[in-house]
């Protein structure tokens, strides 16, 4: 188990120090992190409305800070190019993220066209119906994403590192509170970027 919990620690070592070093992208991941706990809050009442507020605010802002505010230059603080890091990256990288993400924009059309899912569900009366099988959809993509990552790291690199993905992902919303309730405040005082201070003592710890 202490292997296991390691390799959890690891990996959200690993996405703080190569992909929140901007403190934009940081408070940006700090409402998306509010965000995906009230959305596991709905799981339990309203799972099509859990599917809307983790993909319309969660993912939204997630992916708007990795987009727009996270240098891709090379990183000097981990003395590697934005193309190696994203090479060796265990979840989404922006690639496969951009199959995601086209996948997510295009359910809403593809209900639209055909709102039994080509016979496959109930159709939906009337606007709300439509909003509430949308949401649902985004719910299973979500999953199945998650699922599909989890199994590929499994052939890449084992089944505990799979695992250890997927708990990562799980138990970030309440990880990125903690390390990011201060970003904005840090932001408001005119620091762009982390130092990111304990990261560099631990690199250089390790070498």
């Amino acid at each position: 188990m202490g292997d296991f919990l390691k390799k959890i620690e690891i990996l959200q070592q690993d996405d703080h120090r190569f992909y929140h070093q901007c403190r934009i992208n940081q408070t940006l991941h700090l409402i998306s992190a509010l965000s995906f706990l009230v959305a596991y809050a709905l799981l339990f009442v309203n799972p099509a409305a859990a599917g809307m507020v983790g993909w319309l605010v969660g993912m939204v802002t997630r992916q708007s800070g990795h987009l727009f505010f996270e240098p891709r230059g090379y990183d000097s603080i981990n003395q590697a190019t934005y193309a190696h890091k994203e090479s060796i990256k265990a979840g989404y990288n922006m690639r496969r993220k951009a199959v995601l993400i086209s996948v997510w924009l295009a359910l809403p059309t593809l209900l639209a066209l055909s709102p039994s899912l080509f016979g496959s569900i109930e159709p939906a009366v009337g606007l709300s119906g439509w909003m509430h099988d949308v949401g649902l959809l985004w719910l299973a993509l979500g999953a199945g994403g998650l699922l599909f990552r989890t199994l590929h790291l499994f052939f890449l690199r084992g089944p505990a590192w799979g695992m250890a993905w997927f708990c990562k992902i799980l138990l970030d919303p309440f990880h990125n509170v903690a390390n990011y309730w201060n970003s904005p405040i840090a932001l408001l005082r005119g620091q762009r970027y982390d130092p990111l201070d304990s990261c560099k003592k631990e690199l250089h710890t390790s070498l």
